[in-house]
């Protein structure tokens, strides 16, 4: 199997991150989004959405999306797990994963390609949208410090797949200025924390 990725975007990084707590080894194949060699009819016959990273199995078999990727993978290898193991965990787990992707990853994204223009030569960029977005992730800083004020991890008292996101979405937010303050003690433990984990550097 192989996977497709651009190593400095932040969605494949999360897939790394995922499989090097597995100690799963894959083949990587570099696109270059920028050229937009995702595009090609070659990429879009795996991904009709064109977007990466993509999971190709030996027969041929293709799943796009980040998470259906590591779900794929903790089905295939449960131990140790990283999307729970229990119903309310799995649920709990799935809860932050989801509203870490679309309240914070996803407006640092939109805020990110609607802002800097960097894929102008495919969308149309609302530098207003964009700044709106940048707004609503910054304010999701204040709900992650209060929820790891009680807990240790996202999700709980493990670490698991929403505290990869989360991590990702933070590293990335940086090329947009989005990062943490002073207020954010509970924040900045966590940050540490999982930037410590060997899998960070995947």
């Amino acid at each position: 199997m192989k996977i497709y990725e651009t190593k400095t975007a932040p969605n494949p990084r999360r897939v790394r991150m995922f499989l090097a707590e597995k100690g799963i080894n894959v083949e990587y194949v570099q696109v270059d989004i920028q050229k937009g060699e995702n595009l090609s009819a070659e990429m879009r016959a795996k991904n009709p959405l064109g977007k990466i990273p993509i999971l190709e199995l030996d027969d041929g078999t293709c799943i796009a999306e980040t998470d259906a990727i590591c779900t794929y993978f903790e089905a295939l290898q449960p131990e140790p797990p990283l999307m729970g193991t229990t119903p309310v965990e799995k649920a709990t787990i799935s809860m932050w994963q989801r509203q870490v992707e679309f309240a914070f990853m996803m407006q640092i994204g939109m805020c990110f390609q609607h802002t800097t223009g960097y894929f102008k030569d495919r969308m149309t960029p609302v530098p207003e949208y964009g700044k709106e977005a940048g707004i609503n992730a910054s304010k999701y800083l204040n709900i992650l410090e209060r929820r790891l004020g009680v807990k240790e991890y996202i999700a709980g008292d493990t670490f698991s797949i929403a505290d990869i996101t989360a991590l990702c979405a933070m590293d990335f937010a940086r090329v947009v200025k989005i990062r943490m303050t002073d207020d954010h003690i509970n924040l900045a433990r966590w940050y540490e924390s999982v930037s410590n984990r060997a899998s960070a550097k995947a």
